[in-house]
């Protein structure tokens, strides 16, 4: 998920940024200073959501937003302005903005905002993003009982997006991949550590029990882990 915040002023920036990154910190946050710069980013990168304040020194946001709707981007749009101007309200809608937001920016108001964006863009959210958060959560907390939907909940994406999404790209399930990671780890301690017991062996892999863990290791492996063991000496 990627974000644009255009404003000459460098403290809005680095407000909205620090309240976004707060929420979302899985964001990817661009910024610029002016609509030249701004066009710039947009043109290179994949934006998903621009924040825009409508009045900057030479191209205002209005003019950038026509800009872009002239060239057929697909960035959403959200209006940040120190005036509360029905004119300028009425304009943000005809050029399709998402919604406008006044400053000082006020923190409810604007997590307000983005979670009637991420209700409504369950798939610009996600992207290959929440595809690789859960492969690093599962590297760094493999050994953990690991739900998909608590991790969704963090990203946050629907969790039957999430579960759909991860299998396209991985080509297993999610419980399917955590358990031939846990079956590789154990395969490393096994040889790492040849006087542990299949009871230490399981629960620095992540299983519950060494019974689980033998099962699932014949299963997947077609040996038991203890003969695994003595094909490594």
């Amino acid at each position: 998920m990627k974000l644009l915040i255009v404003d000459d002023e460098y403290l809005e920036i680095e407000q909205i940024r620090f309240l976004l990154t707060k929420h979302f910190p899985l964001w990817e946050i661009f910024d610029a200073e002016d609509a030249s710069m701004a066009l710039k980013i947009l043109e290179k990168e994949q934006i998903n959501l621009a924040f825009l304040d409508i009045h900057m020194p030479g191209e205002s946001g209005l003019e950038l937003a026509k800009k872009l709707k002239q060239r057929k981007m697909e960035t959403e749009l959200i209006f940040v302005t120190a005036y509360q101007d029905f004119d300028y309200v009425k304009q943000a809608l005809h050029l399709h903005a998402l919604d406008y937001l006044v400053k000082p920016v006020i923190e409810t108001e604007l997590i307000d905002v983005m979670k009637k964006y991420v209700a409504t863009h369950q798939q610009a959210v996600a992207k290959s993003q929440a595809v690789q958060h859960v492969l690093s959560k599962i590297e760094t907390s493999f050994q953990e009982k690991l739900n998909l939907t608590e991790i969704a909940n963090e990203i946050p994406v629907n969790p039957t997006y999430l579960s759909r999404k991860f299998s396209e790209e991985i080509g297993k399930t999610f419980q399917e991949y955590l358990t031939l990671y846990r079956i590789q780890k154990a395969k490393g301690l096994l040889k790492k550590h040849p006087d542990w017991s299949m009871t230490m062996i399981a629960e620095h892999s992540g299983f519950n029990s060494q019974h689980h863990f033998s099962n699932t290791f014949k299963k997947m492996e077609q040996i038991t882990p203890s003969h695994y063991k003595e094909t490594l000496r």
